[in-house]
Order: structure tokens, then sequence, then C-alpha cells
């Protein structure tokens, strides 16, 4: 078959010699959809269609394969095209492959002995992140597939964002696709329903798949009751501090029966899940890091918009939402700042290369307060990190004559969206 044409996505896929690339993430967020633009990308470089193979494990009629039928897989094709074997590269991708118990010693034979590119992608109830990194003992790179973000929103719209001199006409088709963007999250799928009422149930039921599927079902789980009531509370808290003591506390009055430990255990299920991550504070002292609040942020923000009534989402909350998820595709490492002085500085990002940039977000700037507020937050940060770069992102422009200190950037949250954020 031809390969689909579909939003192109801009995720990691090269490889190194002897490992493989795993495509893990959210459920619906696109991984096999990134398998096939692997290969369109291959084929369109010279690649010989033959060499490049897809192969889904969730097909019924494989039903009841185990891991010694999987090399009569290989067999099969090397008997259709036998010159190629070990002679030429071959693109695997093999999809679902969870499915397969025992599936890794096979992969690892593969990248053994033939000549090959492997990919690999699977639910994430199976397949979890660190779970890849020990069954693969070091042979597989990974790709964390997330939701759209604002670029590849855009591309899946039709609207270019390639750039920076912009026309008048192509500026308000961005800003109008930022508004659409808030409003709609970056689910593939949550783009092409017709209908508010199907998108929110769209995405509830993504939700419910992960809690029973990706948590309760893995985990043996029974208080379902306590499970599904604080995936709910988190959901509706995107951007703010986590308090499992606020929590427990107000599960307590409302007579659902579970420990704080427990709730911190469900926490964690939630992020290996990919249903959502959580930003410490920015020390250095770990024992620090972990006894300190953090900030919680979803896998994207159109889920706020399904589990919260509409009048009580906060714009602000949602923008910076955003940020968190677009400076997490980039980053090595993503915190929060408290200054001295009690100030707050959203995010503290840092790049591979150990560049720092600290993002404050401001949905609304026309206050003069709400302005000073936030650069004095940025000035005082920048007194323990003197050579990160210091941004502030917002929706509106500062109030006219207000004066911005020499080294702070000033960033519609829509432009540096468009730029890739701190690339």
């Amino acid at each position: 078959m031809e390969f689909p044409q579909l939003t192109r996505r801009e995720a990691d896929d090269s490889l190194i010699p002897g490992k493989a690339r795993a495509v893990i993430g959210m459920r619906r967020a696109g991984k096999t959809s990134f398998l096939y633009q692997c290969l369109a990308d291959r084929l369109a470089s010279g690649t010989a269609r033959e060499k490049l193979v897809y192969f889904n494990f969730e097909d019924e009629r494989l039903s009841g394969i185990d891991v010694t039928d999987l090399g009569a897989v290989l067999d099969a094709y090397y008997r259709m095209h036998p010159s190629f074997r070990q002679q030429e590269t071959i693109t695997w991708c093999f999809d679902e492959i969870q499915v397969v118990a025992g599936w890794e010693s096979f992969i690892r034979r593969v990248l053994d002995s033939e000549k090959v590119e492997v990919f690999l992608s699977g639910s994430s109830a199976r397949m979890l992140s660190r779970e890849v990194a020990t069954s693969m003992r070091g042979r597989a790179l990974e790709t964390v597939m997330s939701p759209f973000s604002f670029r590849e929103f855009c591309s899946a719209r039709g609207v270019s964002v390639v750039g920076k001199n912009l026309s008048a006409a192509n500026r308000s088709r961005l800003e109008a696709s930022f508004d659409e963007y808030l409003a709609i999250g970056g689910f593939p799928e949550a783009l092409v329903v017709s209908t508010e009422r199907q998108r929110v149930e769209l995405l509830q039921g993504y939700v419910d798949t992960v809690l029973f599927r990706d948590v309760a079902e893995r985990y043996a789980i029974g208080n379902l009751v306590a499970l599904r009531a604080f995936a709910r509370q988190l959901l509706r808290q995107a951007a703010t501090l986590f308090s499992v003591s606020k929590v427990y506390a107000d599960f307590k009055s409302r007579g659902i029966s579970v420990s704080k430990e427990t709730l911190l255990r469900y926490l964690e299920y939630f992020e290996d899940a990919f249903l959502l991550f959580t930003v410490p504070l920015a020390v250095r002292s770990e024992r620090r890091r972990q006894v300190n609040p953090r900030k919680l942020y979803l896998v994207d923000h159109g889920l706020s918009h399904a589990f919260s009534p509409a009048s009580g989402l906060d714009r602000g909350h949602l923008i910076e939402n955003i940020v968190a998820c677009e400076l997490r595709r980039d980053t090595r490492d993503l915190a929060y700042v408290k200054t001295a002085r009690s100030g707050e500085v959203d995010f503290l990002a840092t790049r591979y290369d150990g560049t720092q940039t600290l993002v404050q977000v401001a949905a609304d700037l026309t206050n003069s307060n709400t302005f000073a507020r936030e650069i004095k937050a940025l000035v005082e940060a920048a007194e323990d990190f003197p050579d990160a770069r210091r941004v502030l992102l917002c929706e509106t422009a500062p109030p006219r004559g207000s004066l911005v200190p020499d080294g702070i950037e000033v960033i519609p949250v829509w432009r540096w969206l468009q730029n890739g954020g701190v690339r």
C-alpha cells in the first residue's frame, strides 16, 4: 500500500548503528503515523519500497503469536528477497510489538545478526519509557510522541509557520490559529470532529482508556472511585502547584477512602502512562527537589477543556501548559524558580548543550502592576542564574511607555511557538 499523507511530525527519527528507535507516548498521539512518516522519508530519499517494512502485531490474523514465531516473520520476508539478506539495509517498523511476550530478545538478535534499521512502537500500557530502556539494555533510543505542537497544529490546518517577516494577513492567520489551538488542543483526532460535544467525549474516552487499561488493569487497582476522582481533580489543575495533602483532605471530607501514599503512587502511574508530567523546584539538592511542591502539567491542554466547565478554565494556565509542553520537547531539564525575595519564574529550561533560559508566562500584561511583577521575578531569578537567557511570553503587549530592562526579551507567545520555542 502507499504510505498515507499525514501531518508531518517534528520528532527525531535518527538512528545509531546497533540501536532501535522506540516510539512511545500517550495513546492516540500519533505513534503509528510517525512510523509511516519514517518509512515515507526513506522512500523519498531513494530507498526501494521493498526495503521498507511495516508490520502490525495487532492484526487479528496474528492472534496468539509468540516469540518463537517472530523468526518466521524475518524468514518469510527474506524468502521473498533473498539477495537482501545481510547485503542491503532493511528498515523494519514493528507496531504494537508489546503484544508478543519476550519480544525484546528477538529485537536484540535482529540488531546483532541482520543489516537493519528497527523502529518499535507500542501502547503505553505495556511499553513504558523506563521498561523499554530496561528491556532493551541500552539498545534503544526513545522518541516520545506527544499531541501536536502549535507548529504541527498549523501544518495540519494548512497555515504556514515559515518566515520571520510576516505580512499582516499571515500574522492574523497565526494569531487566529493560536486561539483555535488553545480551544481544541493537539490530539490529531480532536481536529477533525465537528462539534465540541464530540471533542469532549473523544478526549474523555482517551483518559478512560488510560485509567482502566494503562493503570487499573496494569497495577491491579481495585479502588476505581479514588482513581477516577484523583485523575479528574488533576485534569482540572493544569499549571498549578500540586499538594497531595490538600487532595487527601478533600477526599476525606467527601468520604473517598484513600491514603496519601496511594495518591502519590497513582500520580506516578499517570506520569508513566504519559497523561501528565510534573516540574520540580530548581535547586541542586535532590532532597529539596523531592520535598518541595511540584507543578503539574497535562500532556495536552485540550484535556482541561474536556474535564472542566468552560467558566472554570483559566486562559493563563492553559497558555502556561502549552509553553511547558513546548519546552519539554527540546530540553534536558525543566524546573520552576523561587527567588530569595519570594518571586516565582515559571520555567528554567536547560538544553542539552547546557545553555539555560528563564521563561515567564503572562497571558495579559496590560495591567502595569502585573507587568512590573513579572519583570521583577525575572530580574531576581537572574541573580541566581546570571548566564540564562530571560524571556517574558505574553498575549498582550506591555502597557504603553513601560520600560523593559536590558537582557529581557518580551515575545508574543504565538510568535515564540511559531519559532519553535527555545530552539
